[in-house]
């Protein structure tokens, strides 16, 4: 059976290994990115780089979008040679951005106006285990569009959760997922903080944590960038500043409280003010006043 062919809009460090993904998974590929040069860059090793996400569209049965916001989806398919109106009746527009679910359920509606199918697939791993195939995806949709996309999203994820046929749900869990790893980086930042004032060395605080009962996963892989000295951007502040944003304007809507998550944004707000917009998320330790971090090695 031949395999679909898919349309991928967004080659940054998640689209890129899911594009890797799918390639390697024997899909046909329609690739492009805002950024001169990164699509043929990709395409040199297998499949077409496009000029704009019209040209993805063309000839794609699934076209999947691995932007940042649906400020930038609704650019990708509605904005100056958007995709939607390139996309043949009956495919189906994969979306991948963490947004407001209510957003998500209007754009379904949208796309199923225009005779498209539409999945509401958030996800979640970063990089490496998208690279690899091993993320996760948060999914919800009708039952033709897993009818049509199912087999590209099972290529593209090591875990696909189908949590409703309609879209939405899958944008809910994955802001739920999004509250969790805020706090978590926020308060592994706080603890690392205190262990530096208190002058406890870092690298046995890490080493300790991470064999006891208060690890998390977040602490683990985040402030083993902070012992390294690296604010390499792989999921910046600002991620968190627009993610919480979202938490707490769905949990404001039915009057809510989400204390923990409130402080948290507040936290990433305060390190993007300072200057720390576009560095790594773990670089909300530098809100903290009084310690010395550790330096590039």
């Amino acid at each position: 059976m031949t395999k679909e062919t898919v349309g991928l809009i967004g080659l940054g460090a998640m689209g890129a290994g899911i594009a890797a993904t799918l390639r390697r998974n024997g899909h046909a590929l329609r690739v492009c990115d805002a950024r001169p040069g990164v699509a043929a860059a990709f395409a040199a090793d297998g499949g077409t780089a496009c000029a704009n996400p019209a040209e993805v569209a063309q000839g794609s049965d699934v076209v999947v979008s691995v932007v940042v916001n649906a400020q930038q989806t609704e650019a990708v398919l509605f904005g100056e040679n958007g995709a939607a109106a390139a996309m043949a009746p009956g495919s189906v527009f994969v979306m991948c951005s963490t947004v407001d679910p209510n957003w998500s359920v209007a754009l379904e509606a949208r796309l199923a106006a225009l005779g498209l199918l539409y999945i509401d697939g958030p996800i979640s791993g970063g990089a490496a285990k998208a690279a690899g195939g091993q993320m996760t995806m948060m999914t919800a949709g009708t039952p033709a569009a897993y009818a049509k996309a199912g087999g590209v999203l099972e290529a593209m994820a090591g875990k696909v959760y189908r949590l409703g046929d309609q879209a939405g749900a899958g944008s809910k869990v994955k802001i739920i997922n999004q509250l969790l790893a805020g706090v978590h980086i926020a308060a592994a930042a706080e603890a690392m903080a205190l262990g530096l004032r208190e002058g406890v060395d870092a690298a046995a605080l890490y080493e300790v944590i991470t064999h006891s009962a208060g690890n998390s996963w977040m602490f683990e892989n985040r402030m083993a960038h902070v012992l390294a000295g690296d604010y390499t951007p792989l999921s910046a502040v600002d991620i968190f500043v627009k993610d919480l944003g979202l938490v707490l304007d769905t949990a404001r809507a039915s009057k809510f409280p989400l204390p923990l998550a409130a402080t948290a944004h507040q936290m990433f707000m305060q390190a993007s003010t300072a200057g720390h917009a576009g560095e790594d998320d773990s670089a909300v330790i530098k809100i903290f006043p009084g310690i010395t971090l550790p330096k590039a090695g």
